[in-house]
């Protein structure tokens, strides 16, 4: 088996947009290249005595995607056969758009050829058990440990296209959501992904979510995490579509219906989904959002007053921000 890999060289600040830009069209799994400095518990997980000596951050990303390539030497993204050019063609059009609102440095692409590796499992090597607070986030390929079986444990096999729950951004919605969620709670989870947030909030003793994702993949990521985590399929359901565009699925969502919305996304994203999430709450109802770069921070709490909601709390998080407000009760 062979696999054309697409590295496209941009900034670590882009990463992360950049990334997302790209996953919509279709590439998945970004393997990422830097000299952004280990945190303590990503040191924890690489489980060596002797860590690589780090280089300076030069500020510099690599993002590498790999899509297989068929034995006519076509490419199948998205379950349509293209050829390299129109894969580069896709990624040029994507960071040319973003570079009208971010610097994405060189924003260069590069095209190679790699035999049959096992790319699509080689990064659980790196994925180890570990705590948010007081919940043990295990992988299904690591076992429980004795001490650990009487604690709250969160099964997740995130798979390479959703996170892990390592990221900051989830880790400071986590928090937050254990804050203001009660056995009423009706949760909202935009963005679901591997369903991380939702089947946490349903353990923290939510009554039931609903997500909504932009990638059909979310369906089974959410399955097979909810069957590892022995969730009841009827309090967790998941729609596909475009929340902020589409009105049908706005409609399937439904309006004032949500005593908490999560939105853990881009800052880019944020801003105008936080008038669609408005409508879909309860008056008193919590809006709790992540994924904010922290120089982005003043750009999502306007927005959010924009829209009618009080902010109740900012957190942070590393460079991640989280912004918690409250849809005001009529008088």
């Amino acid at each position: 088996m062979k696999w054309k890999k697409f590295k496209i060289k941009t900034r670590t600040q882009a990463e992360d947009i950049v990334i997302s830009a790209l996953y919509d069209i279709g590439l998945e799994g970004a393997q990422i290249e830097d000299k952004v400095p280990l945190t303590a518990a990503e040191k924890e997980q690489m489980f060596v005595d002797i860590l690589p000596e780090e280089e300076p951050d030069d500020g510099v990303a690599y993002l590498s995607f790999f899509v297989e390539e068929g034995e006519d030497g076509r490419l199948e993204l998205e379950g349509e056969a293209v050829s390299v050019g129109d894969i580069l063609e896709r990624v040029e059009q994507e960071l040319e758009s973003l570079r009208c609102f971010l610097d994405i440095g060189e924003g260069t692409v590069s095209v190679e050829e790699t035999e049959d590796i096992d790319w699509m499992n080689n990064w659980k090597q790196y994925f180890h058990q570990f705590y948010i607070d007081e919940v043990l986030v295990t992988p299904s390929w690591e076992a429980v440990k004795e001490e650990d079986k009487g604690k709250m444990i969160l099964h997740i096999d995130p798979g390479t296209a959703f996170g892990t729950g390592m990221h900051d951004t989830t880790q400071l919605c986590i928090r937050q959501l254990r804050k203001y969620i009660t056995p009423q709670t009706r949760l909202l989870d935009v963005g679901t992904g591997s369903g991380i947030l939702a089947i946490l909030s349903l353990m923290f003793g939510a009554k039931e979510a609903v997500g909504t994702d932009l990638d059909p993949c979310a369906l089974e990521a959410v399955k097979d995490n909810m069957a590892a985590n022995q969730v009841d399929e009827e309090k967790f359901r998941v729609m596909i579509g475009n929340i902020i565009t589409q009105r049908e699925v706005q409609e399937q969502v439904g309006y004032g219906c949500y005593d908490i919305a999560v939105a853990n996304i881009l800052a880019e994203v944020l801003a105008p989904l936080t008038p669609v999430i408005w409508h879909t709450l309860k008056e008193g109802g919590i809006y709790i959002t992540s994924g904010i770069i922290d120089d982005k921070e003043q750009m999502i709490v306007e927005a959010v007053q924009a829209a009618g909601f009080l902010v109740l709390e900012v957190t942070h998080q590393g460079e991640w921000v989280s912004v918690t407000a409250q849809k005001a009760r009529q008088a």
